[in-house]
C-alpha cells in the first residue's frame, strides 16, 4: 500500500505545506457525444451521462472535491448523480463515494473485489463501499444510450471494470489508460502486466476510429493514442524481460535503463525506473 499512498498524494497538485492541496483544483468539463461529458480535476478522469434519467457518473476523484464535482455535474443535468461506477478501488477514482451516497442518495455499482479493498482499509466509511457488486457486468438503459460496464481480468487491480456508452461511441477504461505516460499497475492490488496487455489489447479490438476514449489519467484521446500506449508497453516489457532472461538483476536493469525513445513517457510518479521495477516484477 504504501506505492498507492505515494502515487495518490502524487495525483495531487503541487501547493505549500500549509494550503489545502484541493483549493486550486478546477474541475473542467466537456462535451463529447450524445449524454457523454468528461470531467477532470485531481485524481482520475470521470465520465458523466446526464439526460432524462438523471445522472450516472463514472468514478469521483477525491473526497474533498465532492461538491465541486457535484456542482460541475449540476450544470450540466440540473440533477443530482443517481449512480456511480467505480473503475477500480484507489482513493483518486472512489473518494467521493461516501459524500454523494449520503448527500445525493447515489447507489454505488462495482466489481466485487472493490467492496473487499475498500473494506480491508481501516479508513473507509462504509457508505464509501459499493452496495451493487458483479462478477461479470452489468447494463444500464440509461439517458437515451445502453451503458455497457464490463469487468476484465486482472490487469491494473484484481477489480478493474472498463465502461462503453454503445450509442455514444466513448470509452472509459479507467486505469487501463495513462494516456501518453507509463501506467500504475498495482501489484499488490492484484494487477500484473501480461493482463494489462491483454486487457488493453481487449479494448482496442472493441473501439474504432472515431471512438472517443477517456483515459484513467491524461487528456481525452482515440484508438491510435491508446494503440501507441500498448505498443510502448509491449515493447518496453519484451526489453526488460530479455534483460532479465540474459540474468540481469533487477538493479543491473535499471542500470541498463530503456531506450532514449521512451523517456517522454516518465513522469513524476511512474518514472523509468519505477516503470522498469513493474516490468520485472510484474
Amino acid at each position: 500500500m504504501r506505492w498507492l499512498t505515494v502515487l495518490l498524494a502524487f495525483m495531487l497538485p503541487a501547493v505549500g505545506a500549509t494550503e489545502n492541496p484541493y483549493d486550486d483544483v478546477e474541475i473542467q468539463r466537456k462535451h463529447l457525444s450524445g449524454s457523454v461529458h468528461m470531467l477532470t480535476g485531481a485524481g482520475g478522469n470521470i465520465g458523466v451521462s446526464a439526460g432524462e434519467d438523471g445522472v450516472l457518473i463514472i468514478d469521483d476523484q477525491f473526497a474533498p472535491l465532492a461538491e465541486k464535482i457535484a456542482a460541475s455535474v449540476a450544470e450540466i443535468g440540473n440533477s443530482e448523480v443517481r449512480y456511480i461506477v467505480n473503475t477500480h478501488y484507489h482513493g483518486d477514482h472512489t473518494g467521493s463515494n461516501a459524500w454523494f451516497a449520503e448527500h445525493h442518495h447515489a447507489t454505488v455499482f462495482a466489481h466485487h473485489n472493490v467492496r473487499v479493498r475498500l473494506s480491508d482499509k481501516a479508513e473507509t466509511q462504509p457508505a464509501s463501499l459499493p452496495v451493487v457488486t458483479y462478477d461479470e457486468g452489468v447494463k444500464f438503459h440509461f439517458n437515451g444510450d445502453t451503458i455497457h460496464v464490463m469487468h476484465l481480468p486482472s490487469g491494473h487491480t484484481d477489480g478493474d471494470s472498463v465502461i462503453w456508452f454503445e450509442n455514444a461511441n466513448v470509452l472509459h477504461p479507467g486505469d487501463l489508460f495513462f494516456e501518453g505516460r507509463f501506467p500504475y499497475i498495482d501489484l499488490n492490488g492484484g494487477g500484473n502486466v501480461a493482463g494489462y496487455i491483454a486487457n488493453v489489447e481487449t479494448l482496442i479490438d472493441r473501439v474504432d476510429a472515431d471512438t472517443q476514449i477517456i483515459p484513467g489519467h491524461g487528456k481525452l484521446a482515440n484508438k491510435a493514442d491508446y494503440q501507441r500506449f500498448l505498443n510502448m508497453i509491449k515493447t518496453t516489457y519484451a526489453y526488460v524481460q530479455s534483460l532479465k532472461k540474459q540474468g540481469l538483476s533487477l538493479e543491473q536493469a535499471i542500470e541498463t535503463g530503456l531506450q532514449e525513445q521512451w523517456q517522454p513517457w516518465s513522469w513524476r510518479f511512474i518514472d523509468e525506473k519505477k516503470w522498469i521495477e513493474t516490468l520485472y516484477q510484474g
